[in-house]
């Protein structure tokens, strides 16, 4: 891993995103138009390095716009090659759980797209450590199809069942579609590690 792997890239954010081929193709254009929106604004990407689905989708729509695209891969991804050939960079990793914290640290915000268990789980590791105080950056749910909903409606009733606290309800914002994104980033409530104080209820 080379020294500068760990240090956060000048605006810049995670995005997570799925590999499906078969899922509707709304996913896929709103994937596309959300990088090439990111890239409007000058913002990196650091997302999880593959070529289909809504991932290749996320770095093409970027990189057709002269966006920046740093792909994280783990090695055994990599050897199946499903990994993206175009990107500004490809940093190999040797597992996922080290995939998932350079994401986090290498990018100043959290964007989710709709996506199976291994973006659910990346997701839901972000929302975690936000409650514990350990990531203070804003999360954006990107809600196509309106695929987060069940989800939100199993937070909500995660802070109604009193498993959660109701200020948790602004750890992350939702939006309907990508050129939605960069508002809500700006206008993220400020989150600090003061939220420790009341991550147990």
């Amino acid at each position: 891993m080379s020294p500068r792997a760990e240090r956060p890239i000048e605006r810049a954010v995670c995005v997570y995103c799925a590999s499906s081929r078969l899922a509707h193709p709304d996913y896929r254009a709103a994937a596309r138009r959300l990088g090439a929106v990111l890239a409007g604004q000058g913002v990196g990407i650091v997302y999880g390095g593959g070529a289909v689905g809504s991932m290749g989708a996320l770095a093409d729509g970027a990189l057709s716009h002269g966006g920046r695209v740093i792909g994280i891969l783990p090695r055994f991804m990599a050897d199946l090659e499903w990994g993206h050939k175009g990107l500004t960079d490809l940093q190999l990793v040797e597992d996922l759980r080290t995939r998932k914290h350079m994401m986090l640290t290498l990018s100043q915000a959290a964007i989710a797209l709709p996506g199976g268990s291994g973006t659910l789980e990346e997701l839901l590791e972000a929302i975690t450590l936000k409650r514990l105080g350990l990531y203070l950056n804003p999360i954006v749910l990107v809600n196509t199809r309106g695929f987060f909903t069940p989800l939100l409606d199993v937070l909500t009733r995660a802070v109604e069942e009193h498993f959660m606290d109701p200020r948790h309800l602004m750890m992350w914002q939702v939006v309907a579609t990508p050129e939605e994104v960069p508002g809500a980033l700006a206008s993220a409530p400020a989150w600090t590690a003061q939220a420790r104080s009341f991550a147990a209820v």
